[in-house]
């Protein structure tokens, strides 16, 4: 039953985003006097609607999305009454027209800016830093959580890790003054930039007193830590015999970074942005990858398995949202509805019709052009004419909708799953 609730709550939250985006279209459209017919929730047969001053406001019957129509957006459009005209869109400065036609993916940044930090208040942003996989790991800034008590020689039972007691001795990070949250730039002479350097830099040290230069809270500082020469967990050679490798202790464990940070009301304005920027860099990313997924996207409807890193739909993203809040987790649900509203965003804005930012390429374009045959002292070569560019308009059109399809069908028949 939660999962069910999680599904449509999740699908009701993306209704209501982008709902509002196209509120963000007629919101800005008004405010420098355009002229909006209409403002309908939904696509299809048309539940109910109403009149308000010009502008007729409705619900339809198929709830994926929603539209806003302003008078006049293209030259070309040939239902603009003569006494509309004056008011069309395509007659206003590029610059009211850009604000207009982003207005809806500055929306989604807002949602997504408001949600982030309503976490990072009260359930917490994902740690960017915290390791998601091996490999990944390597990759990671060196943020430390630092352990109390360490085992100089490992024990052969259970039990618990207490200072002077069975070989276990006070950790030599903490006893030297590092702390949770401190980010390791240097040890010894050895510069430091993510997790794999500074394994690397500790396993390859002897015994005895190493400076470590870490930075908290903005400072940096130097902390002389004493390695001690422990043993760690049993390890196969190229024989397959296992031995206890011993090598300089520290007294850290990266695996226990926390996975999600709380912030303070001030502090959660920085790192909200911090966070918002880490998921654009992640998107354009993605968006980058997209191509080389499409083939493991078809085989996981004909039977693979279903590669966890490939694109999904609304679809697909309401499951995981349901799933998070059947399995207690909401800042899962939470963090997907962030990601999903800044990838909305940044892809309405790609320079192609029919989406926003297909036409704000296409203002910008005749803005310069007339600019250019001005410095020209040529005739002004007048707007784009719109007909000419359908032939691309429907190839965009056709490819995204055959990939919706495809993710549609792949997150029904072989979903992406998070808890198994």
């Amino acid at each position: 039953m939660l999962y069910w609730l999680g599904v449509v709550a999740f699908a009701l939250a993306i209704l209501i985003s982008v709902s509002l985006h196209e509120f963000g279209h007629m919101l800005t459209a008004k405010g420098f006097g355009m002229k909006v017919s209409r403002y309908f929730v939904g696509f299809g047969p048309t539940i109910f609607s109403f009149q308000r001053g010009e502008t007729e406001y409705g619900l339809k019957a198929i709830p994926l999305g929603g539209f806003c129509k302003i008078v006049g957006m293209t030259p070309q459009d040939d239902d603009v009454a003569p006494e509309d005209q004056p008011r069309a869109m395509w007659r206003f400065p590029v610059w009211k027209r850009t604000i207009v036609m982003s207005a809806g993916s500055i929306t989604h940044f807002l949602l997504a800016g408001v949600a982030a930090y309503f976490a990072a208040i009260s359930i917490g942003l994902p740690n960017t830093a915290y390791p998601q996989t091996d490999e990944a790991t390597l990759a990671q800034k060196p943020v430390i959580t630092i352990t109390e008590c360490t085992w100089v020689n490992l024990p052969t039972t259970q039990q618990d890790c207490v200072p002077g007691q069975n070989g276990a001795i006070a950790g030599p990070a903490y006893a030297a003054g590092l702390r949770d949250g401190d980010l390791v730039t240097q040890v010894g002479t050895t510069p430091i930039s993510n997790y794999g350097q500074l394994t690397q830099a500790i396993r390859a040290l002897p015994a005895g007193v190493v400076p470590f230069t870490y930075e908290r809270n903005g400072t940096t500082a130097t902390a002389q830590v004493t390695l001690v020469a422990a043993q760690r967990a049993p390890v196969a050679d190229s024989s397959g015999a296992t031995t206890t490798v011993s090598v300089a202790g520290l007294g850290w464990d990266q695996r226990s970074v926390p996975t999600m940070i709380e912030y303070g009301p001030v502090e959660a304005v920085g790192a909200t942005g911090s966070y918002g920027w880490f998921l654009v860099e992640r998107t354009f990313e993605a968006m980058k990858r997209i191509p080389d997924k499409v083939p493991a996207l078809w085989h996981s409807i004909t039977g693979s398995e279903r590669d966890p890193e490939t694109p999904i739909s609304v679809v697909g993203a309401s499951r995981l949202g349901g799933e998070a809040i059947a399995n207690g987790v909401p800042e899962l649900f939470l963090n997907i509805f962030i990601s999903l509203n800044v990838f909305i965003g940044i892809f309405n804005l790609l320079p192609l019709l029919p989406l926003d930012g297909g036409h704000i390429a296409i203002a910008w374009y005749e803005r310069v052009r007339s600019w250019l045959y001005a410095r020209f002292k040529k005739p002004d070569p007048g707007r784009v004419d719109y007909y000419k560019l359908m032939p691309v308009t429907y190839a965009v059109i056709l490819i995204g909708g055959a990939f919706t399809l495809l993710t549609v069908t792949a997150d029904i028949i072989n979903p992406i799953t998070i808890f198994k």
